[in-house]
């Protein structure tokens, strides 16, 4: 006979007031935060890709609390900060999501599938067709990454936390995921879950920034293009040649990076050599497959006590810094071209060099159209997008070789 224990079935409510007001508090937050970002998801006003798995694994991780053996609180999702290997190897037949994370997360492994699935949606062409306003506007959009160190250093974080919550600025998910794992393992999951949260306000902030820097007169310019008679056209046999030399230069500068240049680089040798079979592999699996569990895995690592942290407030303050000076940035470097080329340019390309590709490219040009929808600057945009990546990965290299 079956018997019905009531008090079972709202085990999960008696857990959740368990604890202090403060933890009680927090995860409610939190629960209502993950369904607000499952509705913006859905709606397309935040990117749903991450934003929909990581507002479910929000909700449930703050929801889902029980107590586990010696009446200790815990989850049947993840523990983020086991290390010993016999308690691994236990936990990894309990929590389900245990293997992913100790296989994919925490070793970087999943940064660099996304980042490969980046690369194989990346043509090279854009930045080989105009190679100096594309890295000119990139290197100013990494302001944020740069100016954001001393300012973090000031804040009380030490060198590898500064320079991994610097890199927010560089709004790229895969360095910013990388860079904390090896600088700043205590606090690469609040480091990993503000940057991709803020990656996707990009949508809704940068906008605000165009038009308040960027008068409407401006805003609206359309290029002159010139039309190429010469009949040459960059070939995918030269973007190849120039991915595999880029590759082993940065390579060779930077070898603790090494795994992130080979993911990108090696995901645009496959789309230019035109294989088909691993084109369609990286990108319908491996990029989708990994930004799926990504996003599900920053949402369930967002359980109220691993982020109650008094770092997490100057975290979501430096984040927000790091990303307007880089967006400042950029914009300063579309007016430098802007007046270099007397006036034959929009400076509105200049946010596309934060390396959210295509997110920033996009917003741009929506911003363009808004004014003149005849205008078209999509070409030069993708261009800065795919610079601010390079960038982006040449300052990783820099801080992870540099800062031991």
């Amino acid at each position: 006979m079956l018997v019905i224990n009531i008090s079972d079935l709202f085990q999960g409510i008696g857990t959740m007031f368990s604890q202090t007001p403060l933890v009680v508090t927090f995860r409610i937050v939190l629960i209502f935060l993950g369904i607000l970002l499952v509705y913006l998801g859905g709606k397309g006003a935040l990117e749903p890709l991450i934003m929909i798995p990581m507002g479910f694994g929000m909700s449930a991780i703050n929801a889902g609390v029980l107590f586990m053996e010696a009446n200790k609180l815990g989850n049947l999702f993840i523990d983020p900060l086991v290390t010993d290997p016999n308690d691994l190897m236990n936990i990894m037949q309990v929590d389900f999501l245990q293997p992913i994370y100790t296989l994919t997360f925490s070793n970087g492994l999943i940064a660099c599938l996304v980042f490969m699935g980046i690369g194989v949606i990346t043509d090279l062409g854009f930045v080989l067709k105009h190679p100096v306003i594309g890295m000119v506007i990139a290197m100013f959009a990494e302001l944020g990454t740069i100016a954001t160190f001393p300012i973090a250093k000031l804040m009380g974080f030490n060198d590898g936390e500064s320079a991994a919550i610097s890199l927010i600025g560089g709004a790229d998910g895969p360095m910013v995921l990388f860079t904390s794992l090896t600088l700043a393992k205590d606090l690469f999951v609040p480091i990993s879950i503000v940057a991709y949260l803020y990656l996707s306000l990009t949508y809704g902030g940068y906008p605000f920034l165009i038009r308040l820097l960027v008068p409407k007169k401006i805003r609206g310019k359309a290029l002159t293009v010139k039309k190429d008679t010469s009949g040459k056209k960059i070939t995918s046999k030269q973007k190849l040649i120039f991915a595999v030399i880029l590759n082993t230069i940065l390579c060779l500068l930077f070898p603790v990076a090494a795994p992130l240049f080979l993911s990108f680089f090696v995901g645009i040798a496959v789309r230019e050599a035109g294989i088909d079979k691993y084109t369609k592999l990286i990108e319908n699996g491996f990029l989708y497959a990994s930004t799926f569990f990504l996003g599900l895995m920053l949402g369930v690592l967002c359980d109220a006590n691993t982020i109650l942290d008094p770092k997490v407030l100057k975290l979501l303050v430096l984040g927000m810094v790091a990303l307007l000076l880089s967006g400042i940035g950029g914009l300063i470097g579309g007016y430098i071209i802007y007046f270099f080329k007397k006036g034959d340019f929009n400076p509105t390309i200049g946010i596309a060099g934060v390396s959210c590709v295509p997110t920033t490219a996009k917003v741009a040009q929506k911003e363009v159209t808004k004014v003149n929808k005849s205008a078209f600057i999509m070409e030069y945009a993708l261009g800065a997008n795919i610079c601010g990546v390079i960038t982006t990965a040449i300052l990783t290299g820099l801080y992870v070789t540099l800062i031991k």
